[in-house]
């Protein structure tokens, strides 16, 4: 074998590596976290910053990329043809297609970028001061070459792609956080970073505690047992109405009570509770979360009237229904229980009608749709264009809902059987 023959396979060897070294950079590069990447430039990180200042120009990185790449190929394979046919004559352009297409396959991109997806973090780290360099070089030819693209996809009618919008960029949030669905540790995280991107969709009609149950008084009662229902409630803040349920005329708060009651030696006939009451404020049922939390934090106040769009009051919402939409149900030593969801050995749920679907889309995981219907109960009814009877059961995205009681035109309680997971039987 010549000496020349020698200096080709070294040569050979050498842009192979560069091939490696190619593949890695683009899928490193492409794969890193960019979150990730972010945070470690703001702790200081030169070579994450470095990671950023490329993706930051990714036409001109992936440009740069593609033409190194492409040149290195076209190189390896004329002089490994060249070696070839010295060694074998004629045939051996043919061996030289069969070993370089296995050569480059395996070591120039299979094996390089499987490494680079397994540590993709710390190998756009490592690569990413050799590839600023390397765009430097080829990034004004390959940025030539993209003028030239740009101009032949003019021709065709293709335009370049518009930038990102917000819901584009929502989306991809949405995406990064499904991406983790698997590991049980991060659950609960995940689900508040859902709760939390939901805050904008959600209304407060569909987290606020209705009318129905929500303890209020007559302000037109005598003052001693105003106060004695005031301080056996389990709440804080209590609105009063005068006339009728409707005509709600202030909202009084446990606290002010007892001042008050304190500053007049304990009696209660002296008190004039409406008095002591703050003006209502009510809100229309189609405020979102995100909306509301903003009002919640400019007013100073905690609590609201939700009204519909004919003035009539609907229930009531706090800041802590608000959070809790984020964080999951918070109780206290205060809290009155409600009916809520048991368990069954078969696997499927017992569930009260007033159980909301979003606790049970965020507890569950589930997908059950809520644009239309707040509650399980109101679910059913709305899919089933009817008032069910006891025994009936339904299928509905997937789930079986069975109906176990009902009062009046109410249902009041529900057998829910979940579809299979996957694997499951």
């Amino acid at each position: 074998m010549s000496d020349m023959n020698l200096l080709a396979m070294a040569a050979i060897f050498g842009l192979l590596l560069l091939l490696a070294f190619f593949g890695a950079a683009e899928t490193a590069l492409t794969v890193a976290s960019k979150p990730l990447m972010h945070t470690l430039e703001a702790e200081g990180d030169r070579r994450a910053a470095l990671v950023n200042l490329l993706y930051r120009r990714k036409e001109r990185l992936l440009g740069s990329i593609l033409l190194g790449n492409t040149v290195v190929n076209i190189l390896a394979a004329s002089l490994s043809t060249s070696v070839a046919i010295a060694l074998a004559g004629e045939a051996g352009v043919a061996y030289a297609t069969a070993v370089m297409t296995v050569v480059v396959l395996v070591f120039g991109e299979i094996m390089p970028k499987t490494f680079a997806i397994r540590y993709a973090n710390r190998v756009a780290r490592v690569i990413a001061p050799v590839m600023r360099l390397v765009v430097a070089v080829l990034g004004p030819p390959s940025h030539g070459i993209h003028l030239v693209v740009n101009g032949l996809l003019r021709l065709v009618g293709a335009g370049e792609a518009a930038e990102t919008d917000v819901e584009a960029a929502m989306a991809e949030l949405r995406g990064a956080i499904e991406v983790h669905a698997k590991p049980e540790e991060v659950r609960e995280e995940r689900r508040m970073l859902r709760s939390i991107l939901d805050l904008a969709d959600v209304e407060v009609g569909e987290v606020m505690t209705h009318r129905r149950t929500v303890t209020m008084l007559d302000a037109g009662l005598p003052p001693g047992e105003l106060v004695a229902e005031i301080l056996a409630s389990p709440y804080t803040r209590i609105p009063l109405w005068r006339d009728e349920p409707d005509n709600v005329v202030g909202v009084v708060h446990a606290k002010d009570v007892l001042r008050a009651l304190h500053a007049v030696g304990g009696d209660a006939q002296r008190l004039d509770v409406a008095g002591l009451a703050a003006a209502p404020w009510f809100i229309p049922e189609s405020t979102t979360l995100a909306e509301q939390l903003q009002a919640f934090r400019q007013r100073h106040e905690h609590f609201a009237l939700v009204v519909d769009e004919y003035g009539t009051l609907m229930g009531v919402v706090t800041l802590e229904d608000i959070i809790e939409e984020i964080v999951g149900d918070i109780a206290d030593e205060h809290d009155v229980a409600m009916p809520g969801v048991r368990p069954q050995p078969d696997g499927s749920y017992v569930v009260a009608g007033t159980v909301t679907l979003r606790d049970l889309n965020r507890e569950f995981e589930w997908r059950l749709p809520d644009e239309q219907a707040a509650t399980v109960a109101g679910l059913v009814l709305h899919e089933s264009r009817q008032i069910p009877n006891v025994g009936q059961a339904f299928l509905f995205h997937g789930f079986r809902f069975e109906i176990l009681r009902r009062h009046r035109n109410q249902i009041t309680s529900l057998r829910v059987t979940p579809p299979p997971r996957v694997g499951e039987v």
